[in-house]
This record gives C-alpha cells, sequence and structure tokens, in this order.
C-alpha cells in the first residue's frame, strides 16, 4: 500500500480470469452471472463478519424484524453503489492519476490501524498504545510534518503540513502516556498518572468501584447463587474476556459510573471470564445459551434467573441505570 513492495496474484492466473471474464457477452444474464459469481470470490470475505455479527444479534435476542432491516441495509448499502456505477457505463468512474498513490496509503494506514485494534484483543494495553503512537506519528511525517515548506505553498501542503504536526504531538503524547502505564489511545495520560503527577508522585484515594466475585466453572455459580439465595440477595453475572472490545467499553463508561454502582449495591456481583474458552468456559456459556461476551445475566432475591433482563453487547451507563433499577422494582 506504500510502495514499498507488491503482492499479487501469479500473472498467469490474472490472465486465465480477465479472459474468461472479456469472453463474457455484456448484456446477457448468463454473462453477468459468471461475473457475479467471480466477484464474490472477492466479496464474501468482506461481508461474511458483518453478516455472522447480525445473524448472531438474531439469535441471541429473537428480534427478527430489527435483524431482517439490519440485513436488508446491509445489501443496500453494498449493492446500490455497484448499481450506479454500472448504469453510469463509467462515467462516473474516477480517472487514473497520482492522486490514487495518496489514496492507497491513506488505506494503507487504515489497514495497520485496524491490525492494531485486532491486536488489542491479545497484547497489553501500554504495548497497542505504543504501536498506535508509531503510527500516528509516522502518518505525521509522511504527511510533511518535519519538512520545510517551499516559497510558495499551496493550500493543501499547508493543510498536510498542519494536520501532520498535529498528528506528531498527538504521537508524542501517546508515547507518554505509555510510560505512564496507558492503555487508552483516546486518552493516552491515564488518570492515575495525572493524579500522580498533581500529588507529587502520592497517589490519592481512588473513589468507589465494584467490586466482583469470579467464577469459573458451574460449580461455582451454582455456590454463589445459593449463598445468594440464602440471603435473599439479587445477582448480576457478567460475562467478559480479554478480547472483547464491548466488555471493555463496559469498564470503560458503564461500570464506573456513580448511578450504576449505586443502583448494583444490593446486588451480588459475580464475573465469568471466559478468555480461555476452555471446557468449563464454554459450560458456562452453554448454560446461559450465549455464543459470548458481552452478556449479563440477572436473578432475582429467590435465586430465579429474569431471563427476560439479560443484556447482550454494550450497554451506557443512563441505560443500565434504568434497566437495574426495573428489575429492582419487581
Amino acid at each position: 500500500m506504500f510502495g514499498l513492495f507488491e503482492l499479487q496474484m501469479p500473472t498467469a492466473v490474472q490472465t486465465r480470469l480477465a479472459n474468461l471474464a472479456n469472453r463474457q457477452k455484456g448484456g446477457t444474464f448468463i454473462g453477468t452471472g459468471i461475473i457475479g459469481a467471480l466477484t464474490a470470490l472477492i466479496v464474501t470475505t468482506c461481508v461474511a463478519p458483518p453478516l455472522i455479527g447480525v445473524l448472531t444479534f438474531i439469535s441471541q435476542t429473537g428480534d427478527v424484524a430489527r435483524g431482517s432491516g439490519a440485513l436488508f441495509a446491509l445489501s443496500i448499502g453494498m449493492g446500490s453503489p455497484l448499481l450506479l456505477v454500472g448504469a453510469s457505463a463509467g462515467q462516473l468512474l474516477p480517472r487514473v492519476g497520482p492522486w490514487m498513490n495518496t489514496v492507497k496509503a491513506g488505506f494503507g494506514v487504515m489497514m495497520l490501524g485496524m491490525a492494531i485494534w485486532m491486536m488489542d484483543r491479545v497484547l497489553p494495553g501500554t504495548v497497542t498504545l505504543v504501536l498506535w503512537a508509531l503510527l500516528v506519528f509516522l502518518t505525521g511525517v509522511f504527511l510533511g510534518a518535519l519538512e520545510p515548506l517551499p516559497a510558495n505553498p499551496s493550500t493543501t501542503r499547508r493543510l498536510a503540513k498542519g494536520i501532520g504536526l498535529l498528528a506528531c504531538l498527538y504521537g508524542a503524547l501517546m508515547l507518554i502516556g505509555a510510560t505512564l502505564g496507558g492503555d487508552n489511545p483516546l486518552k493516552p495520560i491515564p488518570q492515575a498518572g495525572l493524579t500522580r503527577a498533581a500529588t507529587g508522585g502520592v497517589l490519592a484515594a481512588t473513589g468507589p468501584k465494584l467490586e466482583f466475585r469470579a467464577i469459573e466453572t458451574v460449580a461455582a455459580l451454582d455456590t454463589a447463587l445459593a449463598e445468594a439465595q440464602a440471603a435473599q440477595q439479587p445477582v448480576m453475572l457478567d460475562f467478559t474476556a480479554e478480547w472483547c472490545i464491548s466488555c471493555k467499553e463496559m469498564e470503560e463508561y458503564t461500570f464506573p459510573d456513580l448511578g450504576v454502582i449505586g443502583a448494583l449495591k444490593p446486588f451480588m456481583l459475580l464475573r465469568a471470564d471466559v478468555t480461555d474458552n476452555n471446557d468449563d468456559d464454554q459450560a458456562l456459556l452453554k448454560r446461559f445459551r450465549s455464543f459470548g461476551p458481552p452478556t449479563i445475566a440477572f436473578f432475582d432475591g429467590a435465586g430465579t434467573e429474569r431471563e427476560n433482563f439479560k443484556l447482550v453487547g454494550f450497554v451506557p451507563a443512563e441505560k443500565f441505570r434504568e434497566h437495574v433499577a426495573s428489575l429492582a422494582t419487581l
């Protein structure tokens, strides 16, 4: 993507596919079908992830109408541009030029960013923050942040240099945050680091936070539920994993909320970490008919699971508070 090297399909295969496509008659159903089948070999890998996500959502929530709407939106979003470009007989296709190298490099940055985002599931947060810092900083360098402007620079050149300088500054900020133990590229300087700096190296007392009891097996879960039932205490069971991005969003934005902490005060808080996805983890997930985290199950004081209150996916703090409050009124 940056022009350092090229990875291409063997020339013989490219030529054979091109000849096969060129032999198809335009305007015939058979020719269009064959070209579509060849194109599907490329498009399928792009559509599969969102398709699996939608099908998983339908199976977990049972909301067929919303799931069908999502599938329809996906098909319209993928198909409409192709139909529009095809109907224009090539008039809407952009002309080849040097701008394509810039677009290629832009997509290269996006692909590297996606790779770092995916590795966040398996690498420590500080390591991924360093990778984000390098990507952002080097992007700024490629935009000309460290190069002097010519005598009469164009507006585009000035804008690119300005964005590049900002990227370099933000990359440096993320590197500093990584040295302070940060792991969030959107908040590179951790709160602990700010507190330490403000107090001269002494950490101030932290605010209230939720304390979860770790559950590793079905037997451990049954024991905890029996204890809660004996005390007439409601229970919340949270499924989480290190590779679950939505789980990290819950940890970052929902569970630290003071209203959520207050609403969950009467509850026994249990947490099942299914990062390893071993037999015990799969047994716990199967018990609640869950495909994976984030899934949150609730039990009332009598030890009965309230399946209609089960949550799947990220839930904002305000909505989560309302959900728990409606459960407490039962």
